[in-house]
């Protein structure tokens, strides 16, 4: 059987400019690997003296966890450093809008992920031998959508 699987490349990662009543979402540069969501549903313990002797749990939230990237830094408005840049978010503790566009093929209605996060993470590098880059960590808050 032939595999069914598609390839990642031409994912894209998007920061919203917050404006009203139309936000604008503009594509985070040179953005390399990306990971996450680590969506997980929180239970809870409801075992009592009536059950059957089995643990018993309900569900209660559910968490969207945490989107990491890496990008080739070039310092432009949507990275850092400046206003509405990703590190003057972090350092401003503001809660930004993101889309996640997964590229053509992967589903025709359910191909972009909308979420608010908090940048919590951001680690520059710069190897002797190598690419300047950083890695970033958005800590999702709220729902994520598909579109």
């Amino acid at each position: 059987m032939a595999t069914g699987a598609l390839s990642s490349f031409g994912t894209l990662l998007k920061i919203g400019n917050g404006g009203s009543p139309t936000e604008t979402f503009t594509t985070i540069a040179e953005v390399r690997d990306i990971s996450g969501f680590a969506f997980a549903l929180a239970t809870e313990d409801v075992t009592n003296h009536d059950s059957s002797g089995w643990r018993e749990h309900i569900p209660t939230i559910i968490e969207a966890g945490e989107v990491t990237f890496d990008i080739n830094f070039k310092g432009d408005a949507t990275q850092g450093f400046g206003s509405g840049s990703l590190y003057d978010d972090m350092v401003d503790k503001t809660k930004r809008n993101f889309q996640l566009v997964l590229p053509a093929g992967v589903g025709a209605s359910n191909d972009t992920a909308s979420f608010a996060a908090y940048v919590t993470g951001f680690e520059l590098s710069a190897p002797v031998e190598g690419v300047l880059s950083a890695a970033l960590t958005l800590q999702v808050t709220g729902s994520v959508t598909w579109a």
